[in-house]
């Protein structure tokens, strides 16, 4: 009865929001809600949603007036600007909604994970992977404290391996369009996701043929259309999602890099840079930061593949390159923080290595959300809501090594009771 209980999605979702809910309360509890209102939307998704709800287009990610921008996709700053709309711009009401709206991002992803456990590894590994979302720390700090895509990347994430899952067999023609739409969705949200659509189709392709997966592609494919054809009108050359890859990459190469804060460098931050960007406009300063970023690159591979060591550390970490002096010296929460995300980090390896040496057919799209989704940030930047839309596939993965130690215990301790009780009985004369 109890593990029933335990099991339960709609306990596991209670549960999630719960803990979500209880930490936004806590949270605004300790600022001025004049400050609320104002300081979590100062970023390139709050300013363009602030242009947005203003009626000038979808323009400027420093508030001040540059024109329009493909910097991201529209989907999260039309959503804020839907908010604004609404709740008003800058103003306390708006932050609780714009947080409550990412806190049923955050729960909703309990759901697909329990689905996709459930699938691959039975209900208790389905459980126990929504379990682990509903307290992982990054999963109930980010929907509060950071107004961008990250808990709708997470649960599109989510969403896209259990229904990658789900698929494989199926020859529904719906449900492949469902499919596409989804990944169109998830590419008109956080285009980095698109990494994984090649591995992905790849695999469903290999063990169905490739007219369906081909089908929903070009699906996806179709729901980036509009998006692309507008950036085309407007910078009058071809920019298929968003702008920004150039100045990342100059961000994490460079050599400053190591010196200041990234976001003394960023556009948003840097009065200099600001004025460079008003001066060349958008794509000309993007290409302009791809082409230093390449030179130095080529100029210094041993420093490039230094960053790109501690990038690493700091993307399975949550964002320190530096963990156990994290662990030795920072505060309580903090290294709680690390651990949760150390342990997590250790416990995909360890659900790749099962689900493979179990011959499962789901090791492969599992395993591609952690191999080949952080490339991209070793490359550019490395934190905690960059790595965010892959972490409800690292607690699945999680759960999947976790369910299994358990099982082989299980079995293991009733070998050794049935041993025990045949030594008993030869012991007193016993036979068959």
């Amino acid at each position: 009865m109890a593990k029933r209980i335990l099991r339960s999605p709609a306990l596991i979702l209670l549960a999630a929001a719960g803990l979500r809910l209880a930490y936004l309360a806590s949270y605004q509890s300790h600022a001025a809600h004049r400050a609320l209102g104002v300081i979590p939307f100062l970023f390139e998704p709050g300013n363009i949603a602030y242009a947005l709800a203003g009626g000038h287009g979808f323009a400027s990610p420093f508030r001040t007036d540059t024109g329009p921008t493909a910097w991201m996709t529209p989907v999260y700053p039309l959503l804020l600007a839907g908010v604004f709309r609404v709740f008003g711009i800058y103003t306390y009401r708006a932050f609780l909604a714009a947080a409550g709206l990412n806190i049923l991002f955050s729960t909703a992803a309990c759901l697909p994970l329990y689905l996709t456990g459930k699938r691959v590894a039975g209900e208790g590994c389905g459980a126990a992977a929504a379990w682990l979302w509903a307290v992982f720390p990054n999963a109930i700090l980010l929907p509060v404290e950071s107004m961008w895509d990250a808990s709708l990347a997470a649960l599109l994430g989510a969403s896209l391996l259990w229904a990658t899952i789900a698929l494989a067999g199926s020859r529904r023609a719906p449900a492949w369009c469902g499919y596409g739409l989804l990944w169109g969705l998830a590419l008109m949200t956080t285009p980095t996701l698109g990494v994984l659509l090649p591995f992905l189709a790849g695999w469903l392709a290999f063990r169905d043929g490739w007219k369906r997966p081909a089908l929903a592609g070009a699906i996806a494919a179709l729901c980036c259309v509009p998006w692309t054809a507008r950036n085309y009108q407007v910078f009058h050359t071809l920019v298929p999602l968003r702008s920004v890859m150039g100045l990342q990459l100059w961000i994490g190469n460079n050599e400053r890099t190591e010196q200041v804060l990234p976001g003394r460098l960023h556009p948003i931050d840097s009065q200099a840079e600001r004025d460079r960007y008003t001066e060349l406009g958008e794509i000309a300063y993007m290409r302009e930061k791809r082409e230093q970023a390449f030179a130095f690159m080529r100029a210094h591979p041993a420093v490039v593949a230094g960053y790109m060591a501690r990038r690493f550390v700091a993307t399975w970490t949550g964002g320190t390159s530096h963990p156990v002096r994290g662990l030795l010296r920072a505060a309580v929460p903090f290294r709680f923080v690390l651990l949760f995300n150390l342990l997590a980090a250790a416990g995909a390896v360890a659900g790749i290595l099962v689900l493979y040496r179990r011959r499962s057919p789901y090791w492969f799209p599992a395993a591609v959300f952690p191999i080949i989704f952080p490339c991209v940030a070793y490359l550019t930047l490395a934190s905690a809501r960059y790595r965010h839309p892959i972490d409800p596939a690292l607690l699945l993965l999680a759960a999947c090594a976790f369910t299994t130690f358990c099982t082989d215990a299980r079995a293991r301790a009733a070998q050794w009771r049935l041993r025990a009780a045949l030594t008993v009985g030869e012991d007193h004369g016993i036979d068959d």
